[in-house]
């Protein structure tokens, strides 16, 4: 189960990669074994069922809200303009519960700032968006901010550079919960740079 948090301001293409990624991946592996298990179950998860408005008009509906989601393997928190959602004490609390009983949590761009602000990091390497390095760095000092890396594993965490270094991660995931083999096919479909490297 992958769920991916949306909020008012979130920037489309934080949201849209890796949702593409991981539903790409999953026609892919039906293709190679018909009649197997989808590896991957995304939902975007929302505050509450209303229509969420992204980064310069882009309305997304959730399909479900902090109440009812289902518990995450997988939480992904992509970034765009993120001061409210950062500042909201009901979103800050379901990314913290969520990321506890998720085996990765992962943000893109400037989701980094909710991670946080939620207290899901506090401290070790992490990357962002090139432009909001210096405002992370301010923000929450005990970081190790990395630079000119696409992305950053630590494991249970990982973080992305901005924007369309979501795809390169969330391929970098497919390949650690399933395999190089479906990473690699799932980068071809999508017509996009496959690169194992950060």
């Amino acid at each position: 189960n992958i769920a991916i948090l949306v909020f008012d301001e979130v920037e489309a293409l934080d949201l849209g990669g890796p949702y593409e990624v991981f539903t790409t991946a999953t026609r892919m592996q039906q293709r190679l074994q018909p009649g197997a298990p989808a590896p991957f179950a995304v939902q975007c998860v929302a505050r509450n069922l209303a229509p969420v408005q992204a980064r310069a008009g882009l309305r997304v509906l959730p399909d479900a809200d902090f109440a009812t989601s289902l518990p995450p393997d997988v939480l992904i928190v992509p970034g765009g303009v993120v001061d409210a959602a950062a500042a909201c004490a009901q979103t800050r609390a379901w990314v913290a519960q969520a990321a506890r009983g998720a085996q990765i949590t992962a943000s893109v761009c400037t989701g980094a700032f909710i991670l946080a602000a939620a207290g899901v990091v506090t401290d070790g390497p992490v990357t962002t968006h090139w432009e909001d390095i210096a405002d992370l760095r301010a923000q929450f000092p005990a970081l190790e901010v990395q630079e000119n890396v696409r992305w950053v594993d630590r494991g249970a965490l990982v973080t992305s550079a901005g924007i369309s270094a979501g795809i390169d991660m969330s391929l970098h995931l497919v390949t650690r919960l399933v395999s190089e083999t479906l990473s690699k096919r799932t980068a071809r479909q999508l017509d996009t740079p496959w690169n194992p490297q950060p």
